[in-house]
């Protein structure tokens, strides 16, 4: 399993960034939190904005994180070096990542705020909410005067991502992770080698005929050999695993809201493609290429029938978590295909950064340019390096130093790689500040790294676009689209099965866009399409 140590960083970012616009929205900014930062600035001296020590005297700082509870940080080596380097002592207050969300609603309620939030999860509208109450810090002064070179340069380079995290009172709130190399928004669809080879498949399908074909040739001619008709041609867990992967195929690029190459937004559940995407998959459930436990079944019971060798086209993040073996390039990605809507298939790709911020600094810290200094190491090639892979020597070591040429070393004690690395930085199984930089995986990129990149860039890069933008609405326009998606959600998930499974006939397509439309679709466009357009001019 050795791709795994890339895996659990990524995944996490991209399931969280698919959770983008039930995210979004803010509060009417204020500007009200400036006095908050003014006055909690001035009581620690000696902060340098180069080199370490940070501070002259050693300062210690309350830090609340989610964990994922594989080790102690008190005695993580990522951390106590970064005290060495630093100066500064971190006090935890920690929370397993199933309770942190009702521990971070407490900790705001209560006022009993640490110094900074690590891996926060902050959503628009608690950055803007407890921004413009001065609960959370402006990041810009000490971003702009020095104390973050490293986010600096990346906000200079990458002008949307400053952009998306800059509230409308003009301030930023909180630092997201970034990776403008991501291209999976959602982990993707693969195809089953052996079923491809043992049917002598050598093109895969282009448009959503031929991707039919296929699935009836691996429900018909027993691809898996073993003489019985028990092949799945196509299984999910609940379409959730799927929909958005599907949807690009009908044109559209995210399973609720997004913008199309025009900058038009749209709702997918009442787009004309939503009900080519429901036509298809009716067809396939009542011709039994879709797996009849889709609504039913649990991830894990869809893994056993992938070890089990009975499924022909899946999600998940690498084949290989579903089918068991090691990586390999025998399973490849599929490609996305066309279909009876124009300009079809698209690609919802990932927009590059977090959906929600990482990181945030309070009104108690007593030293928020220090605490700038510290949060820019991790953006920094050095920083990401330490956070990542731990310090040189325990996971790694260099081969090459000048040119940043790693190379793997055992495992101590032996067992898996990535389990181990949870043992020694906080960086695993949470979404944590920072960015991707591909200079910090040099020489420690496996065959399998390669080919994944090689796949993407040939099936998905070429019709990718970022759905939509990281947006704030304001507190009234929030409350609204919060109450009209919440019904909608509700009405659209159930009418799907119904549709799919055939329980409402699709001739009912119009009365069910009247309902739609009824429950207010028409205006949760509006909203995001104003909260786009200001987004795209930069204010």
């Amino acid at each position: 399993m050795k791709n795994l140590r890339k895996a659990s960083s990524i995944l996490l970012c991209l399931t969280i960034s698919a959770s983008l616009l039930a995210a979004c929205g803010s509060s009417k900014g204020d500007g009200g939190s400036g006095s908050a930062s003014s006055d909690s600035s001035a009581t620690v001296e000696g902060v340098k904005k180069e080199g370490f020590p940070i501070v002259d005297k050693p300062l210690t700082l309350k830090v609340m994180s989610q964990d994922a509870g594989v080790a102690d940080w008190n005695k993580m080596p990522v951390l106590q070096e970064m005290e060495k380097l630093s100066g500064i002592h971190l006090e935890y207050q920690l929370s397993p990542i199933d309770s942190f969300e009702t521990k971070k609603n407490l900790m705001f309620a209560s006022g009993d705020l640490p110094d900074m939030l690590y891996a926060a999860d902050l959503k628009p509208s608690e950055q803007v909410t407890y921004g413009t109450q001065g609960v959370l810090i402006p990041l810009e002064k000490y971003i702009d005067e020095g104390y973050a070179p490293n986010i600096k340069k990346i906000l200079d380079e990458h002008p949307d991502v400053r952009k998306s995290f800059t509230t409308p009172d003009g301030h930023m709130y909180a630092l997201p992770f970034i990776d403008t190399a991501a291209v999976w928004y959602r982990s993707p669809m693969w195809y089953n080698g052996k079923f491809l080879k043992a049917l002598n498949v050598t093109e895969l399908p282009k448009t959503t005929d031929e991707l039919y074909t296929l699935l009836k040739r691996f429900k018909d001619e027993d691809p898996n050999g073993n003489g019985k008709k028990d092949e799945i041609p196509l299984t999910s867990v609940k379409l959730d695993d799927l929909r958005m992967y599907f949807f690009g195929f009908w044109g559209m690029y995210d399973e609720k809201i997004y913008a199309d190459k025009d900058g038009k937004v749209h709702y997918s559940p009442q787009e004309e493609g939503y009900k080519g995407y429901l036509t298809f998959m009716n067809k396939l459930w009542k011709e039994d290429l879709l797996d009849h436990e889709t609504f039913s079944q649990t991830a894990d019971q869809k893994k056993a029938k992938g070890q089990n060798n009975q499924i022909g086209l899946f999600n998940d993040y690498f084949p290989y978590f579903t089918l068991g073996g090691e990586p390999s390039s025998d399973n490849p990605l599929m490609t996305p295909v066309a279909s009876e809507i124009a300009g079809t298939p698209v690609y919802g790709k990932h927009p590059g950064m977090s959906a929600n911020g990482t990181f945030a600094i309070t009104s108690k810290d007593p030293a928020p340019e220090a605490t700038m200094r510290w949060i820019d190491y991790l953006y920094s090639y050095e920083g990401s390096t330490l956070f990542n892979q731990g310090p040189e020597g325990v996971l790694w070591k260099y081969k090459d130093k000048e040119n940043h040429v790693k190379e793997w070393l055992p495992v101590p004690g032996g067992g898996d790689r990535e389990e181990y690395r949870g043992k020694i930085t906080p960086n695993f199984g949470i979404l944590t500040p920072g960015v991707n930089d591909p200079e910090v995986t040099k020489g420690l990129r496996s065959e399998f790294d390669d080919w994944i990149d090689k796949e993407n860039a040939e099936k998905l890069t070429p019709i990718g676009k970022s759905p939509f933008p990281n947006v704030y609405l304001t507190n009234e326009q929030q409350s609204e689209a919060s109450a009209l998606m919440s019904d909608l959600d509700t009405y659209v998930q159930q009418m799907e099965a119904k549709f799919i499974t055939g329980q409402e006939p699709l001739s009912n397509w119009d009365k069910y866009l009247a309902q739609v439309k009824k429950m207010g679709s028409d205006r949760i466009v509006e909203l995001y399409q104003a909260a786009y357009d200001q987004w795209n001019t930069g204010k």
